[in-house]
């Protein structure tokens, strides 16, 4: 099964107040496996930078300076993106932002039926506990030294990590290897088998002609 997990990281949070996307990263899942297909790119918001979203982050305005605007990328996304589920940490803060550059750039919004969100699944599993991106790789002991911003490539690779686990950990995967197994098993089992006639003993034969005066109307007299 073919999935995404995507990240992005923007100016602010609200896209109504004008906030907008400044980088996008998105792998390829497949049977809860990165395939090492990536998308990753850099976006011009075309407008400054919050220092608190800098904090965050780590991106300035001229980090931004010179690269693509989201209406460049849009397509090379799309077509990465496919029609597979999209896994999202706090989905439905990335499928907004992303949905009011679609909307800018005149494309049709995401459907919200592809979406993944990995926050939730975390909190059915850890309810009342931590369940941030960090809280979740030093819960399932995931190497979080190189994460010191939110950089969106990092986070969904270490998403991808942490997903797995969600989903059952390397558990999945085990069901691969035993698929021929259990083919070996059933062609075993369809192969012809030797006739072995069984005739009765002449005891048996007077036993069941007894039987018979006992019924009525037998069938196997007739």
């Amino acid at each position: 099964m073919r999935e995404v997990v995507l990240d992005t990281e923007t100016t602010g949070f609200e896209p109504l107040e004008g906030h907008r996307v400044i980088e996008i990263a998105a792998i390829e899942i497949i049977n809860l496996m990165p395939t090492g297909k990536v998308f990753h790119t850099l976006v011009d918001p075309e407008r400054d930078v919050p220092p608190e979203a800098t904090r965050v982050h780590g991106f300035t305005r001229a980090d931004l300076e010179g690269k693509p605007r989201f209406p460049d990328v849009a397509a090379a996304m799309l077509e990465f993106l496919g029609d597979s589920p999209i896994v999202a940490h706090n989905a439905p803060f990335d499928f907004k932002h992303l949905d009011a550059e679609l909307f800018r750039a005149k494309r049709p919004p995401l459907n919200p039926a592809r979406m993944v969100d990995s926050l939730a699944l975390a909190r059915l599993a850890f309810p009342g506990a931590q369940n941030s991106l960090d809280a979740l790789c030093r819960r399932f002991a995931i190497d979080l030294s190189q994460r010191t911003t939110h950089n969106a490539l990092l986070d969904v690779k270490l998403l991808a990590e942490v997903y797995l686990e969600l989903r059952g950990g390397r558990q999945p995967g085990l069901t691969l290897g035993s698929a021929p197994v259990v083919q070996n098993i059933l062609r075993e089992a369809r192969a012809p088998r030797t006739p072995r006639p069984m005739a009765p003993t002449p005891a048996q034969e007077e036993a069941f002609a007894s039987f018979l005066t006992k019924v009525k109307d037998p069938l196997w007299t007739k």
